[in-house]
C-alpha cells in the first residue's frame, strides 16, 4: 500500500510525466505547473532536467565512517537568539515539539522523544555549500516521508513548508520531500545533533545544495500551492536571489 502510494506521488510530481512530455512541453507535473512563471523559463528547464535524470529516484552517494571531516563548518545561525528556543534548550528540548499541520488528515505535534522512536536511517553524506566548501557528516533522523505517513497526506498536497526558529522557510516538492535520503536528522556523528547545527532538528535533503538543509526546525505544513507564501518564490533564500532548485 505504501509503496502504491508513493509510485502515485511520483507520478504526480513529474517523475513518470516528464519522460513523455518532452521536458516542459505540455507538461502537467503539478510542481512543474507551479513554479514555471515565477521562476522563469531558465529556472524551470533546470528544474525539469533534474527531474528526467532523476525520475528513478537514485541516492546520493554515501560515505564509511572513515571518511567523516574533522571539522564541518558551520555558518548563518549558530545559536538563535530566540526566548522560547533559549528556554528549550536549557531543559535539553525535553517540552520542545515539532507541530505539522496544513493539508494533512491527522495533524500532530511531535516531541523529541516521539521522533526518536519513529524508524530511523543513518547516513554518511557530502554536504556542498553554496558558498564553495563541503564537508562529510553523518545524520541520523526519521525520514521524512515516514512522519509524512503517519499524518497521512491529503491527495491535494503537493509541497511540504519548513519553518525555523530563526525566521527562515523553504518549500520542497513531494519528489525530494519523500525521497528516503530526505531525513529529520536529531543526530550527528554519532551524538545528538549539536546546536550549531541546528539542535533539536534539522532537515536534510542530500540532493540539493546545504542551503535547502534548514536547521532549528520549528513546524512542517503540507501546501497544494507556495505561489502564495511570502513574495511567492517559494522560500527565503529565492527571494534573496538563490534558486529555490538547488538540485546537484
Amino acid at each position: 500500500m505504501r509503496e502504491a502510494s508513493l509510485s502515485r506521488r511520483r507520478l504526480l510530481t513529474g517523475s513518470a510525466t516528464l519522460l513523455g512530455a518532452g521536458l516542459v512541453g505540455g507538461c502537467e507535473a503539478p510542481a512543474l505547473r507551479d513554479l514555471t512563471s515565477p521562476y522563469g523559463l531558465s529556472n524551470s528547464l533546470t528544474f525539469a532536467v533534474q527531474r528526467w535524470l532523476l525520475r528513478g529516484q537514485p541516492l546520493a552517494r554515501e560515505f564509511g565512517p572513515e571518511a567523516i571531516s574533522a571539522v564541518f563548518p558551520t555558518i548563518n545561525t549558530t545559536d538563535p537568539d530566540d526566548p522560547g528556543y533559549r528556554r528549550a534548550k536549557t531543559s535539553g528540548f525535553a517540552d520542545w515539539r515539532l507541530p505539522v499541520g496544513g493539508l494533512v488528515e491527522r495533524p500532530g505535534s511531535f516531541s523529541l522523544a516521539d521522533l526518536r522512536a519513529m524508524p530511523s536511517r543513518t547516513q554518511i553524506t557530502l554536504h556542498s555549500c553554496e558558498q564553495g566548501w563541503s564537508a562529510i557528516g553523518g545524520w541520523t533522523g526519521v525520514p521524512l516521508a515516514h512522519l509524512l505517513a503517519h499524518v497521512g497526506l491529503k491527495p491535494q498536497a503537493r509541497f511540504i513548508v519548513m519553518r525555523s526558529v530563526d525566521g527562515w522557510w523553504d518549500s520542497y516538492d513531494l519528489f525530494d520531500a519523500l525521497h528516503p535520503q530526505t531525513i529529520l536528522a536529531y543526530g550527528m556523528n554519532g551524538a545528538d545533533l549539536p546546536v550549531a547545527h541546528g539542535a533539536p532538528l534539522r532537515l536534510r535533503v542530500e540532493r540539493q545544495l546545504g542551503y535547502k538543509s534548514l536547521k532549528y526546525l520549528t513546524g512542517i505544513e503540507a501546501v497544494e500551492r507556495i505561489d502564495g507564501l511570502g513574495q511567492g518564490r517559494g522560500s527565503m533564500v529565492a527571494e534573496l536571489g538563490f534558486p529555490w532548485y538547488a538540485g546537484i
